[in-house]
């Protein structure tokens, strides 16, 4: 089944405002499951099961990514906080420290595979990603061929480009399904990266699109840059897990967001905020800097670090109080293309 791709109807964003119990989507990322991994991609077997009681104190329901996909963006959860669950990379830690735990609290996950790393040493075999399909709680989608940087480099020709990315996209889902007879349209981006061009691809084929920026997913989500939150154990520690699992959609249109690949250094972000907030209580922050500046514009708001990033890719993350000690959350990924891939 392909999921439409549908545009958001600002109209009744409003009408989501004024309801304090209306709920939406948090997608939980990770990588490896392990003590032993590289903590930027790792989270601790004993964090993980933390996470997954916090999120069984809160009476959070865990469903398919899929499902809860398709009831956010259309705007059909109505008083029931969702949280999925999905892994990057297909790495073996999912089977051995992973799966166990979500298996036996009966909690859905999807693996996105990097098809040309499975049977690699630290990676899924394709014999263990079929033992896992055998529960109908897990899922196996699309995350490229070869795991490259998939948006256009700024020496790149559109066409190369076109032929690159399109190949690494339609070969990993057709390995896929010849290999285990999947052919979901769910494709998450390798390192989180993604342009307008990139998402473009991505829409004409039906798919829905996940980054790894933060965020909540309703009604107003762009399909094609959905975020989700990164859970390795520098980001996903207890103090902080609740607000991120019960954050809401920021309510403004995804579509009207700016490309993530940046013309300078610092980016600015301008916002049109609802008529119902108070643009003080806008709160910005920038990876590595804190929080930045926001200033009141003719049309909203703009944001701006006060310094440049060394980084290839970072952030800049907003939150507004949303009633009952929650926040509405928007995270903007940026992506500087002159700094070095990985």
């Amino acid at each position: 089944m392909k999921y439409p791709i549908r545009q958001t109807i600002l109209a009744a964003l409003s009408l989501l405002l004024t309801m304090p119990g209306h709920a939406d989507l948090v997608i939980l990322q990770y990588h490896h499951i392990s003590d032993e991994a590289p903590p930027s991609t790792s989270t601790t077997q004993s964090l993980f099961r933390s996470q997954l009681d916090m999120i069984s104190d809160l009476s959070l329901e865990v469903v398919p990514l899929d499902q809860g996909t398709e009831a956010a963006l259309n705007g059909s959860l109505h008083d029931t906080q969702q949280i999925a669950i999905s892994f990057d990379d297909a790495y073996d830690s999912i089977l051995h420290n992973a799966a166990p735990l979500l298996l036996e609290r009966e909690l859905p996950f999807t693996v996105f595979v990097n098809t040309d790393s499975v049977g690699h040493t630290g990676y899924l075999t394709w014999d263990q990603l079929k033992e896992l399909q055998r529960h109908p709680l897990v899922h196996l989608a699309n995350h490229s061929a070869d795991h490259d940087h998939l948006v256009r480099r700024s020496d790149e020709a559109e066409p190369e480009w076109r032929q690159r990315v399109t190949t690494s996209l339609d070969r990993a889902q057709a390995t896929i399904k010849r290999r285990l007879g999947t052919d979901t349209p769910l494709f998450a981006y390798p390192y989180g990266e993604f342009s307008s061009e990139l998402e473009a691809l991505v829409a004409s084929r039906g798919w829905y699109g996940y980054g790894q920026q933060s965020g909540a997913v309703g009604s107003s989500t762009a399909a094609t840059r959905i975020p989700r939150f990164p859970m390795a154990t520098g980001f996903g520690q207890l103090a902080t897990l609740k607000d991120k699992l019960l954050s809401k959609a920021f309510p403004i249109d995804g579509h009207s967001l700016p490309d993530s690949p940046i013309a300078t250094n610092p980016p600015t972000l301008m916002l049109e905020l609802p008529t119902e907030f108070d643009e003080q209580r806008l709160a910005c922050f920038a990876s590595g800097q804190g929080r930045i500046p926001v200033t009141v514009t003719e049309n909203g708001v703009s944001a701006q670090a006060p310094r440049a990033f060394s980084s290839r890719r970072f952030r800049y993350n907003c939150t507004y109080p949303a009633g009952d000690g929650r926040y509405f959350w928007l995270s903007q990924g940026w992506l500087d293309r002159d700094q070095p891939e990985d």
